[in-house]
């Protein structure tokens, strides 16, 4: 016997799950993906897979009332993996770039509610929104939690568990709660060898400028 048992399997364009728009080559989706939309609003609330995209078991994708809402989508490009039990939020538009990675439990979160004021019930206050935007080749670790608006660079790292409430940089690594810049990925950032003879030439104009 030779092969993965675990993955889910290849989806056809004929067979794709209600409220998913379009799906490119080669993707894998299990069955036990949900999407929470609306279906009366054509052009609103667009979920698009790119080329080669899986989609692990349990994993919600969200767009929402598009009637509120009315930038809602979510953008997956291609040869990005999402695994099991993850919770990707368009309501406040979401784009996620070639070839990230989302781990476990993982929840991206482009919508929030208003509290301030009355009423007393947060369930009566109005949502808020905001973009949340991943770069190329990120890796969002298991459990991790995007907040709305926040920006991840390309190459970045989310440490599991962590809770991200502002921009990363791109080749940054994260982690904590709220999470904080670690370190920048070996090989890249501003101690990488490409910066480096731009740092060493910024300090020698510098010199020279007195």
């Amino acid at each position: 016997m030779s092969g993965f048992i675990g993955l889910p399997k290849d989806i056809h364009k004929g067979s794709l799950p209600p409220g998913i728009d379009r799906v490119g080559e080669g993707c894998k989706l299990a069955a036990s993906i949900s999407v929470y939309t609306d279906l009366s609003h054509k052009g609103r609330g667009t979920i698009e897979l790119g080329d080669h995209v899986i989609l692990m078991d349990n994993v919600r994708l969200v767009t929402g009332d598009t009637r509120v809402n009315k930038e809602a989508f979510i953008r997956i490009g291609h040869g990005v993996i999402v695994n099991v039990g993850c919770y990707l939020s368009g309501e406040g538009g979401l784009v996620i770039d070639d070839h990230v990675l989302i781990g476990p439990g993982a929840k991206l979160l482009s919508a929030g509610h208003e509290y301030s004021g009355l009423p007393e019930e947060i369930s009566r206050h109005g949502l808020t929104y905001g973009q949340i935007a991943v770069g190329r080749g990120a890796w969002i670790g298991a459990g991790a939690i995007i907040l709305e608006g926040v920006t991840i660079g390309k190459g970045a790292i989310i440490g599991a568990g962590s809770v991200v409430t502002k921009d990363v940089a791109s080749f940054s690594i994260v982690a904590g709660n709220p999470a904080r810049h670690i370190k920048w990925r070996n090989g890249f950032g501003k101690n990488s060898s490409f910066y480096a003879p731009i740092l060493r030439l910024l300090k020698v104009i510098k010199r020279l400028l007195g």
